[in-house]
């Protein structure tokens, strides 16, 4: 088989998915069509409609754009079927029916952002750095009935640092996941169709972990601060968190007023801590919380209606800081 033999429909929709099909098409692959979401409403009424990234990007390289509502609907299951793709990829999308996975000839395959099985769901980039993993990286495997589950056709590690958080983690994976999907091709071109592949239920591949770890959907109720926790958790949980959707807190006054507070950065002390959770304390100008076992120190912070700031400009817009609490 020869490249020019593929005809690949993509489907993507935000920025992490562009980066592998901007490979795609600058690697001169024959991207036949992009599916992605309809444009979503922004604005204070809903009245803008803004399309995604993946969107963007296909318009600007003339790229036939569909955007269905539902995976299912005919009109769009007919519309795709007449691109004659022999080849599907799918990088950062919804959940697709078989109607539409097991369409073209040489299968479905999806770049996911973990070393599968471990982190199957929505938000494998973000668990990773709240559990503290010191290596991730991107899979690709073909499509089957169920959300990750696919036989594996290649992956690809990457080191977390300590300090790194979610949008380093984001950015590299982004560039990786296009980096797999040029050597996914190369295999599948090689192998006439067949490259070999490998069962999620394959032992070799719990080398990081005896038992599955999962990447659900984040809601803003998961983001929310539990300061019985470690210090060394906390850490965690913010920098998977930051900058986006951002780890938050309650802040108490004196007078019991509550205010949210978004925390993005933060740094472990080793201070061992006898007061009560949450107690907030100013050490040498550091603002410092209550974890579990230690004292952390934090340094990037957002009082809700005000912009993201030091912890040092914090301070010095707060009187009697060491009155409040955080819960």
């Amino acid at each position: 088989m020869k490249k020019e033999d593929l005809r690949i429909v993509f489907m993507g929709t935000p920025e992490f998915a562009v980066e592998t099909l901007k490979a795609l098409v600058e690697n001169e692959y024959n991207v036949v069509a992009v599916v992605t979401q309809p444009d979503k409403p922004v604005g204070r009424h809903g009245s803008v409609l803004q399309p995604s990234a993946v969107k963007q990007y296909s318009l600007e390289h003339g790229l036939p754009v569909l955007q269905p509502e539902k995976m299912k609907d005919p009109d769009f299951i007919e519309q795709l079927r007449s691109y004659q793709a022999n080849l599907q990829v799918v990088v950062a999308f919804r959940m697709l029916p078989e109607v539409v996975w097991g369409m073209p000839k040489y299968g479905t395959f999806n770049v996911h952002a973990a070393l599968l099985p471990q982190y199957r769901g929505a938000a494998p980039i973000n668990w990773a750095v709240i559990n503290g993993e010191t290596k991730t990286g991107v899979t690709t495997f073909f499509l089957d009935h169920d959300i990750d589950t696919g036989r594996i056709i290649m992956q690809l590690p990457f080191d977390i640092p300590d300090d790194a958080d979610v949008e380093y983690v984001y950015d590299g994976l982004m560039h990786l996941g296009a980096d797999i999907c040029l050597q996914t091709l190369d295999r599948i071109i090689a192998a006439e169709g067949c490259p070999e592949t490998v069962s999620q239920d394959d032992s070799s591949l719990f080398t990081l972990h005896p038992s599955l770890h999962p990447a659900p959907k984040i809601f803003k109720e998961t983001c929310e601060i539990d300061w019985s926790k470690t210090a060394k958790q906390v850490y965690d949980f913010v920098r998977g968190l930051s900058p986006y959707p951002g780890a938050w807190t309650t802040m108490v006054a004196p007078d019991g007023k509550e205010t949210v507070l978004k925390i993005f950065k933060t740094r472990k002390t080793g201070q061992a801590v006898t007061e009560p959770l949450g107690t907030i304390v100013v050490q040498q100008k550091a603002l410092m919380v209550a974890a579990h076992d230690e004292w952390l120190a934090i340094e990037e912070l957002q009082l809700a209606g005000k912009k993201r700031m030091s912890a040092r400009d914090f301070l010095n817009g707060m009187k009697d800081i060491e009155a409040y609490c955080l819960k």
